[in-house]
């Protein structure tokens, strides 16, 4: 009897372990997806274009086949490599990091530009022709996968970088339920997104009571709002995620000068309210700091980019999408 008490005891314990081991991944997944939030909202604000143009029947099939396809990249290509990196090459997350970081600037720089400096654009793509929609739609989802890929990586890698230093097995839990989790919110939240004019319309036309119609109309008549403000919001923050990561690089590769200049400014606007106000202020005016850098750094890229990575992005790869 006692022998049986002992081993119901060491099955407890290990049930207690597994339990721990369990949460410490959840934690760790959502602490480490936390600071993936610039790509994650700026994914989450890209995809609902490539369903544009599509009957509404086909929108949600195609938001499952590019999350089918983001779920492959991270699960069979990402999670790997970033795991060799962390055993095998750990010195080369922060300056990954930082070249993801940089293109979060440059992407949400890209946006202000043509924004305050806005221009025709005449080209016909092949995808605007008319054509085979089987075909379109494959091209469309191909195109979705590859932008999603590129920021996939990003993600992945922010999410690396914020794993405290563990054992192989919990680096890749926690990448998987992390990968896993973010892909789960950005597609559910684009399936919601995409589908909301139709939850509108149907609301409106179908509604029994006054309240119902006229929530269904402002739902209608509310979506262009809602989807330009989910881009302004991605654009401030991979502006911030970008600067900072970037800056947090710098620090490490011995150039912390702008960092530590950045903390001190900060530090003193806090110090100017009242101390209820202070952690707020303080990280408002950190955020605001690094964004501004973000813009700097992406008008400043903005020319690489388009006179010399595109070109050899569409030499290599052809005309396609290339990031966005």
């Amino acid at each position: 009897m006692s022998g049986l008490l002992a081993l119901l005891d060491d099955v407890a314990g290990i049930a207690k372990v597994a339990a721990a081991s369990i949460d410490d991944v959840a934690a760790g997944a959502a602490k480490a997806s936390a600071k993936a939030a610039g790509a994650v909202i700026d994914d989450a604000a890209v995809t609902p274009k490539y369903v544009h143009g599509f009957e509404a029947k086909r929108e949600l099939p195609i938001i499952w086949k590019i999350a089918k396809g983001s779920i492959k990249s991270k699960m069979l290509i990402l999670l790997p490599a970033a795991l060799l990196l962390a055993n095998f090459a750990p010195w080369l997350i922060s300056p990954l990091l930082m070249l993801g970081g940089a293109y979060l600037c440059f992407e949400g720089a890209e946006k202000i530009y043509h924004l305050l400096v806005p221009h025709d654009d005449h080209h016909v793509f092949e995808e605007d022709i008319p054509g085979d929609p089987a075909h379109l739609e494959e091209k469309k989802v191909g195109g979705a996968i590859k932008t999603d890929f590129i920021l996939s990586a990003e993600i992945m890698t922010i999410i690396l970088s914020g794993i405290p230093e563990s054992n192989f097995w919990m680096e890749a839990s926690t990448l998987a339920v992390a990968g896993l989790g973010i892909t789960v919110a950005v597609y559910g939240s684009v399936a919601l997104i995409v589908k909301m004019d139709d939850v509108g319309l149907a609301m409106y036309a179908n509604g029994n009571f006054s309240l119902t119609r006229l929530i269904g109309r402002w739902l209608v008549r509310g979506m262009p709002y809602f989807m330009k403000l989910l881009t302004i919001i991605g654009t401030a923050a991979m502006l911030w995620v970008g600067g900072s990561i970037v800056i947090h690089g710098m620090e490490e590769l011995g150039f912390g000068w702008l960092g530590h200049h950045i903390h001190d400014w900060a530090y003193a606007a806090g110090h100017m309210v009242p101390a209820a106000w202070e952690g707020f202020v303080e990280w408002t005016a950190k955020a605001t700091m690094d964004g501004i850098f973000g813009v700097a750094l992406g008008m400043v890229l903005i020319p690489v980019a388009t006179k010399v990575l595109a070109p050899a992005w569409s030499a290599v790869f052809g005309k396609g999408d290339s990031a966005h």
